[in-house]
């Protein structure tokens, strides 16, 4: 087997070939909405960990043993398979998802890279960013993920605290991510992102804030802020209904969140997002794209996607979700080039929806020339120009709508979810109607 060096340097051969054929289709400015249905983000799932957390819910299965020698080859041939299905041809980024995607071969993420690499155009600054717990991650073999085309870490560090660490299920301690956390910013300067929890039970705020002002003297230049939700058949949800643990303070979380972000913003990070913070330009390139509505294609067991299928006359994007369990998912791309178990056309106003959900998420929000990208008609002035609830919100200093587009204050993004439930009926009730103004724009 090439070693994940050779594998990297295949991988850029392939990138600089794939960008000299399609030099003349780049050229230019902004991407045409035709060549931006050419692009995407590709998410692979891992599904594989060494032990399940008590609070997590994803897709992933805790093995005997693994035929990563199948698996790489499924990944692969899932990609390739998509990847000619969607049309797409050029991919803006790469993440690596699980389970717990550190615990591949390096020569699996590599052999993924290449694949993609020969068959659409991956860029050699492409980001490429893989989720990385610290007890599975040592120095040596973050060296070897960054040799197989890895360029930026997402580490699952969660809390500073061993105490909420063993709660949360998790094997390392404070000291294992202090210490991965350093390595990956020595071997990856700048491309290091860091999940830390907020809510868990009997968490004090001010406890919780000590744990952040700590981790800031370590972190990197993103950092991701997120809620503990308790999920339905997760040990931490049957502990809190058994009485076991006390439930989260809704009201605890909200100020942890709101006095993290004062925080945050005080040591020089934008909010970017509702729960993702950078300093330095260090925003990722891959969850932007799901911000934006992009085109993203999922491979591996359980994956989603969504895209817009070519042939056969096709103009509808597609959620798309693979078939969940590893073998039976390997099975299927085996037979058929993907394991893709559920298809769903979305319609113009769930696509809609969406844009409207996931852009107001981010504190640029969504432009008008965004919006028309997707409805050249209905313009967001049409939507919510006129109406009374809308103009409340506006009034409160929680929304802006202006010449640039739609948005929220930095206010307005920490009760996003109230605001939606104004948005969303809003822009439902506009759709009925469809009474657009004949000035593109407004």
């Amino acid at each position: 087997m090439a070693l994940p060096g050779a594998r990297a340097r295949g991988w850029a051969a392939a990138a600089r070939a794939a960008q000299r054929r399609r030099r003349v289709e780049d050229a230019g400015g902004s991407p045409s909405p035709e060549l931006a249905g050419r692009r995407a983000a590709l998410y692979v799932h891992w599904p594989y960990c060494e032990k399940r957390c008590s609070y997590c819910n994803f897709n992933k299965y805790i093995p005997r043993g693994v035929e990563e020698a199948a698996m790489q080859k499924c990944l692969v041939t899932e990609a390739q398979t998509l990847l000619r299905l969607s049309g797409v041809q050029r991919v803006e980024s790469v993440f690596f998802g699980g389970g717990t995607p550190s615990l591949a071969s390096p020569h699996t993420v590599a052999a993924v890279l290449e694949a993609v690499a020969q068959t659409a155009h991956l860029p050699a600054d492409s980001e490429v960013t893989l989720e990385a717990n610290p007890t599975s991650t040592p120095g040596s073999r973050l060296a070897e993920f960054g040799a197989a085309g890895v360029n930026r870490l997402s580490i699952g560090l969660q809390s500073l605290d061993n105490t909420e660490l063993r709660l949360l299920g998790r094997t390392h301690s404070a000291c294992d991510a202090l210490r991965t956390l350093a390595e990956a910013r020595r071997l990856f300067p700048g491309r290091v992102s860091v999940d830390f929890m907020l809510g868990l039970p009997a968490q004090q705020v001010g406890l919780w804030l000590g744990q952040l002002q700590e981790l800031l003297h370590h972190c990197d230049d993103h950092l991701s802020l997120y809620q503990l939700s308790l999920e339905r058949g997760t040990a931490l949800f049957a502990q809190v209904q058994q009485g076991v643990l006390p439930a989260p303070d809704p009201e605890l979380a909200a100020e942890m969140y709101q006095r993290g972000r004062v925080v945050l913003r005080e040591a020089g990070f934008r909010q970017y997002e509702v729960s993702n913070f950078a300093r330095n330009g260090a925003l990722s390139t891959h969850n932007w794209t799901y911000w934006q509505c992009g085109q993203y294609l999922g491979i591996g067991p359980g994956a989603h996607g969504r895209f817009m299928p070519q042939g056969a006359g096709s103009h509808t994007r597609e959620a798309r979700i693979q078939t969940l369990e590893p073998d039976n998912w390997m099975k299927e791309v085996m037979m058929f080039g993907h394991g893709t178990r559920k298809r769903v056309p979305l319609g113009r106003l769930e696509l809609l929806e969406e844009v409207l959900a996931l852009g107001l998420r981010t504190d640029v929000g969504i432009t008008h020339q965004h919006w028309q990208q997707f409805d050249p008609q209905l313009t967001l002035c049409d939507v919510f120009g006129a109406n009374k609830e809308v103009q409340e919100l506006l009034e409160q200093g929680l929304l802006q709508l202006d010449h640039r587009g739609l948005r929220c204050s930095w206010e307005g993004l920490a009760v996003l979810d109230s605001l939606l439930l104004t948005l969303l009926p809003q822009l439902q009730e506009a759709w009925q109607q469809r009474t657009p103004s004949p000035v593109p724009g407004g």
